[in-house]
């Protein structure tokens, strides 16, 4: 694959949260899709996650909560991509309970992964999207 076209997911840690170990396994899962992974680090906040995202260019930000903070966090990280009209997908993933996802995926939230999911469910979930997207701004 040429690697101007790869697909850039930033990878993001919001809030107080320090268990990495979920969101680095899917950083290499998808690395090794071939896919270029920025990771952000824990403990960040929903500005710097979209200011990373913006500077970065990244074709969609994956999310990372397993303290119970997703929906503070998580929603803010949509408000700020909106007040800034960056056009960005978002993901999440975590111990999200299924009510808290179903509100997140309303909320604009393209899809919500809890731990068990497999890794190539996640992989070709993104090149999809990604796909998908690319296909609908060349056509209009």
């Amino acid at each position: 694959m040429d690697v101007g076209n790869r697909i850039k997911v930033l990878i993001a840690k919001p809030g107080l949260d320090g268990h990495t170990r979920g969101a680095l396994v899917v950083a290499q899962a998808l690395t090794d899709a071939g896919m270029e992974v920025v990771y952000s680090g824990i403990r960040k906040t929903p500005a710097e996650i979209v200011a990373l995202a913006a500077t970065e260019n990244v074709d969609c930000i994956g999310l990372s909560c397993l303290s119970g903070a997703h929906m503070e966090h998580f929603p803010e990280v949509l408000r700020l991509l909106h007040k800034h009209k960056l056009d960005i997908p978002v993901l999440g993933g975590g111990i999200i309970p299924d009510e808290d996802g179903a509100e997140l995926l309303k909320a604009g939230f393209s899809a919500i992964f809890t731990p068990g999911t497999p890794l190539p469910t996640i992989v070709e979930y993104i090149r999809r999207l990604v796909r998908t997207r690319n296909a609908d701004a060349a056509s209009g």
